[in-house]
């Protein structure tokens, strides 16, 4: 089968197919996106060689349990031991002994085929799409930060970045009442935060206007995939407030802690989340994703995505498995 792999280099190579085990599925990839992560995994993320890959929608080709076979799903990237402590403290995607798809020890969806648990195997809903589906799993990561903090009504809300995550976390978080500002580098994505319903300021802006920023935010998510984010995120949050760290990246973060020791600030870090909210809220058109797609190609044209992917300002990149009718839904 044809695959995007890194082992130093990106390619795009023929490899064979996943090999099953216990009761995975063999699942035909229909679409794959390209994550941030994905791009940080070729400048050295987790030192992960291999089919890279995460966010997809595909139909099940091959399993133990016959009711699988034929629907089109997608799937969470952890996969747990269960015996571990943190499994048995019901911490799975924790899970001292993980493989996570595309990202440790797993290949990844960015190929004709890739092989989950059932268990971590969510059926698509037929109302969407799978230009929408393939947004499930960073959707989930958006949704998860509801599931770690509460957000009320009058909250001063704030997201760090303009970016693919960003952009889902503002559409999450739109909903929830409160006053929401996004800061980002790009005035297109902004205004497309903008049209969410959040005040938008340029990056630049921010340091005209410290003084009257500083401290004020109760939430602030970072969210910029870059370590230069952490720094302006934690001058906007309040004392007492809370820091959520949403941005994954190769190379290590130099700051100064000294603000969250005397400002007593709440961090925390969040990442995967839940599969079957982010369905709901797709299927019930409460989120809007088809607009963040920036780029599509098909699989042997990968490397010319992941390289559109890299672009200042690019979105969503999907990449196509299939063409013709067989490639929407």
């Amino acid at each position: 089968m044809k695959a995007i792999v890194f082992d130093g280099t990106l390619r795009v190579s023929e490899v064979p197919p996943p090999r099953l085990s216990g009761t995975e599925a063999l699942i035909r990839v229909l679409q794959a996106g390209i994550c941030n992560t994905d791009i940080e995994i070729t400048r050295g993320y987790h030192q992960f060689h291999g089919i890279l890959g995460h966010e997809f929608v595909g139909v099940v080709e091959q399993t133990t349990d016959p009711r699988w076979r034929g629907r089109r799903v997608v799937g969470e990237i952890n996969c747990a031991c269960h015996h571990c402590d943190l499994c048995l403290r019901g911490l799975e995607k924790h899970c001292r002994n993980r493989t996570v798809l595309g990202i440790v020890s797993r290949p990844g969806s960015l190929a004709e085929f890739c092989a989950l648990p059932l268990e971590n195997l969510h059926e698509v809903p037929d109302e969407i799409p799978n230009d929408e589906a393939v947004f499930v799993e960073p959707l989930a990561a958006a949704c998860e930060i509801l599931e770690q903090i509460t957000v009320l009504p009058d909250d001063r809300l704030c997201v760090v970045g303009d970016g693919k995550l960003a952009q889902l976390i503002v559409r999450v978080l739109a909903r929830q009442g409160g006053v929401l500002t996004a800061i980002g580098k790009h005035e297109k994505n902004l205004d497309r935060m903008a049209g969410c319903g959040a005040r938008v300021l340029l990056l630049d802006a921010v340091e005209d206007e410290r003084k009257q920023l500083m401290g004020t935010f109760d939430i602030v998510v970072e969210a910029t995939g870059s370590p230069s984010g952490f720094q302006t995120a934690l001058m906007l949050v309040r004392p007492r407030g809370t820091l959520v760290l949403k941005s994954t990246y190769h190379g290590a973060l130099s700051f100064d802690a000294a603000p969250l020791v005397v400002n007593e600030v709440r961090v925390v870090g969040s990442r995967c989340g839940p599969f079957r909210t982010a369905l709901e809220k797709l299927q019930r058109q409460e989120v809007e994703v088809s607009s963040l797609i920036s780029a599509r190609y098909p699989l042997t044209r990968g490397l010319d995505a992941f390289e559109q992917a890299r672009k200042s300002g690019t979105l969503k990149v999907l990449v196509s498995m299939e063409t013709g009718d067989r490639a929407s839904h």
